[in-house]
């Protein structure tokens, strides 16, 4: 159980100072208002439009509206820069994908190729996404709703139990989403919607120096090579003309 007293400390103010802004006496300014949004993973948008003392969180959560800000990184053009995410620190990126400050520290790339919509690199690992593992990174565009998923199109999932991982899309329930890896040695599984943080649809990969794909036909990744290959030769025809 929750008290205030706990609520205050976390934010950082007194506790009659949050009774007040949650009585409705006062209004708690910006910069107390994201700490909540972080807190209780409500967006800003209900926080000030809901009377959120009127439901249960639960419901809140599961609200359309509640969406958290999508903190965006944009160089001095505003063009957005993709971000990297560390292999030795991904699992820190469950703590901080809605920290501004966070996504600024990280480390970032531009590609010319990929200029419409939000994209992120995360770190691969393991064998059940061939031929991405340890050491590549798999670079996502942002999914802003889960009505939005395609079947049998890969995604980087971000979510509360197992951090990052990269699997395909195959069917949505009432209550979760069901998955699978390309590597048949994996059985396909259901991550609850509740547990969803991020999705990230595959845009592009990233592969270390000695990268060498064992029977590259046989990958089903070949066809968004073919196609990543189609989209860099438009792109030189525009700037060669």
């Amino acid at each position: 159980m929750i008290t205030q007293q706990d609520l205050a400390d976390t934010l950082i103010i007194t506790r009659s100072r949050y009774v007040s802004y949650e009585d409705g006496r006062s209004e708690p300014p910006i910069e107390v208002l994201v700490k909540i949004s972080k807190f209780f993973n409500v967006s800003i948008d209900l926080l000030v439009s809901v009377d959120i003392r009127k439901y249960p969180l639960e419901e809140i959560l599961k609200l359309p509206d509640n969406r958290i800000v999508l903190p965006v990184v944009v160089d001095k053009l505003g063009n957005n820069s993709i971000e990297i995410v560390p292999q030795k620190a991904s699992m820190g990126y469950l703590s901080g994908y809605s920290d501004p400050e966070y996504i600024e520290s990280l480390q970032r790339i531009s590609l010319p190729f990929l200029v419409n919509g939000k994209y992120r690199a995360f770190p691969a690992k393991g064998d059940s996404m061939p031929p991405f593992k340890d050491g590549s990174y798999i670079i996502g565009k942002y999914v802003e709703d889960i009505e939005h998923l395609k079947p049998n199109k890969s995604y980087v999932f971000v979510t509360l139990n197992d951090g990052i991982s990269y699997k395909r899309f195959k069917a949505k329930k009432k209550k979760s989403i069901t998955v699978a890896a390309d590597n048949s040695f994996y059985k396909p599984y259901d991550i609850p919607l509740g547990e969803i943080v991020e999705i990230w649809q595959y845009a592009s990969g990233i592969f270390p120096e000695d990268f060498e794909p064992d029977n590259f036909e046989s990958y089903p990744v070949k066809d968004m090579f073919l196609e990543l290959r189609k989209e860099i030769r438009e792109l030189e025809r525009k700037i060669s003309r």
